[in-house]
Formats: C-alpha cells, sequence, structure tokens
C-alpha cells in the first residue's frame, strides 16, 4: 500500500508538472534603435537623405508567447524593411526559440535609416552596416529578455473597423482594409495580476505621414501609437503592418488639397489609432489558456524586374537566392487562440489581403505584411502592369506571379493548418 501511495504521488507531481507546462505564457521587451549619431533616412530606391533631427525614437519590440513546446516571437521593427538576411542573424542568437517561429515585421517608416543596402547607379549602397550589426543585436536582445520573464496569461483578441480619419488609398480612397486587429496578452498571476502584458495591432498604413524627404528620422506614426497605448495602461505596443501596398497611406489631407506633413499629424493619427485599437478589444471576452500553434514554409519568387534584379546583385546585404534570378524566403502561419495570422514578405495590395483573409479559418484574421523579408509591391497577375496609377508599384515588384505564387503557397498553408482554439 505504501509503495502505491509513493508512486501514486509521484503521478500526480508529474501530471501537475504537465498542466503547468502548458499553461499559455506571454512576456514583451523593447529595445531603443535610434542611431546616434543621427544616420540618413530612407523612403525607398534612392540615395537616403541626410538626416538634421528626430522626432521620437526608433525601436525593436518583442512580445513573445509559448504553450507547451510552443514558444514563438513576434518582433517589429521600425524601418522601411527588414530583409531576412538580417533577420536571420538575429534568429541565430536569440534562445530557446526555433529560426523559423521568429516573425520580424518592419513598421514601413519612411523616416528611417537605410537596411536594405540600396545601390545607386554605380552600385554604391550608402547603407551603416555597423548601425544594422547593432540592430541585429538589440532584436535578439529584447526577444530573450522577453523569454527570460515569460509569466502566465490569457488573452484578449478581436477585429474591428477602426473609425475616424487614419487611412485611405492614395489611388482610389475606399479600397483599403479599415479592419483593425488588436492581441493583447494580460497577467493572469503575480504582482501583475489583470494588467495588461503587451497590446499588438495589425492595421494596414504606409506611415510617411513625414517622408523620407524632411530629413528627418522618425517612427512617424507608430511612435505616438506606442506612446498612447502604454499611456493608458495597454502594457507594451507592438505594431505590424497590413496589407497597405498600392498605395494606402496615412490620411494627413487638408481641406485646402494639401497635406500635414509634421510630428503632430502622426501624433493626431498615431493616438487616434491607438485610441480604436484599445476601443476594439476593451470589450473581448478573456481566452484563459489559449492555443498556439505555429507552421511555416519556405517559398521561391522570380525576379522578372530589372530594378529589383539590380537592387539585389549590388546591395551589400545579401538575400538568400534560389538559383539565377530567383529568390527565397519564408512564410508562417499562426494560430494565436481564436485568431489566425498569416505573414506576407512585401506590400500586398488591398485585393490580396482581402482574398486571403476571406479564406482564413477564423472571423479574427490577421496579416502581418513586410515581416520576415519585404520585397517590393505584390500585385496579382491581372493587375500587374494594367493601369497608369500601377505604373511605379509594377516597376519595384519582383515580377508578375509574386502575388499569385504569394495566394497560392498562402491558401496552402490554410489547409493545413488546424482551427484556431480558444484553448482550455
Amino acid at each position: 500500500m505504501k509503495t502505491r501511495a509513493i508512486l501514486f504521488c509521484c503521478f500526480c507531481i508529474c501530471l501537475s508538472s504537465v498542466v503547468t507546462a502548458q499553461h499559455f505564457r506571454a512576456a514583451a521587451a523593447v529595445r531603443v534603435i535610434t542611431p546616434d549619431p543621427l544616420l540618413p533616412v530612407s523612403g525607398g530606391i534612392g540615395t537616403p537623405k541626410k538626416a538634421t533631427g528626430k522626432n521620437g525614437e526608433l525601436y525593436a519590440r518583442a512580445f513573445v508567447m509559448e504553450k507547451g513546446p510552443i514558444r514563438i516571437a513576434i518582433v517589429n521593427v521600425d524601418n522601411l524593411g527588414w530583409p531576412a538576411a538580417l533577420g536571420n542573424r538575429s534568429r541565430k542568437l536569440i534562445k530557446g526559440i526555433a529560426p523559423e517561429n521568429v516573425l520580424i515585421g518592419a513598421t514601413h517608416t519612411h523616416s528611417g535609416p537605410d537596411a536594405y543596402g540600396f545601390p545607386n547607379e554605380k552600385g554604391e549602397s550608402f547603407a551603416d552596416l555597423a548601425y544594422l550589426d547593432r540592430c541585429v543585436q538589440q532584436i535578439a536582445d529584447a526577444v530573450n529578455e522577453a523569454v527570460g520573464k515569460l509569466e502566465d496569461a490569457s488573452l484578449k483578441i478581436a477585429v474591428a473597423d477602426a473609425k475616424g480619419k487614419i487611412a485611405y488609398n492614395y489611388y482610389a480612397d475606399r479600397l483599403y482594409d479599415p479592419r483593425c486587429g488588436v492581441i493583447q496578452a494580460v497577467a493572469t498571476s503575480g504582482a501583475g495580476k489583470g494588467k495588461p502584458i503587451a497590446t499588438l495591432v495589425n492595421y494596414a498604413i504606409h506611415p510617411e505621414v513625414i517622408g523620407s524627404g524632411r530629413g528627418i528620422l522618425s517612427p512617424d506614426l507608430c511612435g505616438p501609437l506606442y506612446d498612447r497605448i502604454e499611456a493608458r495602461g495597454g502594457g507594451i505596443a507592438i505594431f505590424m503592418n497590413g496589407a497597405q501596398g498600392g498605395m494606402v497611406t496615412a490620411d494627413n489631407r487638408l481641406d485646402n488639397g494639401k497635406e500635414a506633413n509634421d510630428w503632430n499629424e502622426c501624433k493626431r493619427i498615431g493616438e487616434l489609432l491607438a485610441d480604436e485599437a484599445l476601443r476594439i478589444v476593451s470589450e473581448a471576452p478573456k481566452q484563459e489558456n489559449p492555443g498556439l500553434y505555429c507552421a511555416s514554409r519556405r517559398i521561391e519568387f522570380p525576379v522578372d524586374s530589372e530594378i529589383m534584379r539590380f537592387i539585389l546583385q549590388k546591395s551589400p546585404i545579401k538575400n538568400e537566392m534560389a538559383g539565377d534570378n530567383r529568390v527565397a524566403t519564408r512564410i508562417n502561419l499562426l494560430n494565436i487562440g481564436t485568431a489566425q495570422v498569416l505573414t506576407v514578405p512585401g506590400e500586398a495590395l488591398p485585393n490580396i489581403g482581402y482574398y486571403v483573409k476571406r479564406h482564413m479559418n477564423t472571423k479574427q484574421p490577421f496579416l502581418f505584411g513586410l515581416t520576415n523579408d519585404a520585397f517590393g509591391y505584390m500585385l496579382t497577375k491581372v493587375d500587374f502592369n494594367s493601369f497608369k496609377r500601377y505604373d511605379y508599384i509594377s516597376r519595384t515588384s519582383l515580377g508578375e506571379m509574386t502575388g499569385e505564387i504569394y495566394i497560392e503557397q498562402a491558401l496552402k498553408l490554410i489547409e493545413e493548418s488546424p482551427q484556431p482554439s480558444q484553448g482550455k
């Protein structure tokens, strides 16, 4: 009897350990990546513009989630884009998370240092590689810090239209996705019990109120968004962009036909989006011990654009190639509680975003644009070079089949994945 009692106690202890290990946990951490002294800012192809001042700080922000053996990290970087060549270097420095489970997305501010190494017509690049090395380390440090302070948490998840003058489509006013997706992790134990750990905002918009032409280094509207969420008790704020290509931008239009291009307008839009995100998630029910799932797929795109070939060949930031004129990258699918997330390695046009979201296995679809890579604009073949309005975005796309290949591979990931689960 004594032996049986001991065995039973051992069984209970083991069972308790398994149950504890299956608890959903979350944490977040931040690193400032503002260069000091300031560096020239890049809004796209061409020589970066000298920075003479700054509005706000640039950040790398990490949000780590765990359940049982599954651990994922979502990182946003205040930059125009963040190539996988840089992201993969951070992934090698991150402990305790599989590299394919680390998602690194750019906010797409047009007022940050060049991370692409854009070459000029002579093939010369002006990217500051030492600065990018520091960012690589800071990203890894933020993720590692978050891993070290994981705590039991629940989730609040909601998707709804963000109201107010936030975004519009420069090419066709209403051709954009007004939905704002919010994932908020809330502590369920310890001194911070009941308080948000992090609030992730997913919304499609170009943060280019200031733009690169004014010589001001800035996170643009993302900076005030972070400040507002954190000031209102939302924990660490994370911003992941969406399908904002062609050309979903900040609605900074004035009544006189001009645009507001200053920090005050960044604050107006960023704070409004933050307030809307907090409103949207405020009434969402808590998901206790939600499910967590992560899948990834390596995909290849042909590089048909001469401009993009030149950039890939001449840039000191070397992307993974898959043979002559083909580039390789990775897309992810996440189930986080009742939400489902797909990543996009570029700037997908709104119709691609709508189509993919419509096929996702959830009423709470999230699309993380410019994540894992940022290979220019992504159009469907019927849109490619079809309108004069699309001349620029067609030229700065990898090619006619980029959108088609992405949709095909994204739908396969959706088909192969389990249904999102609120968990137990």
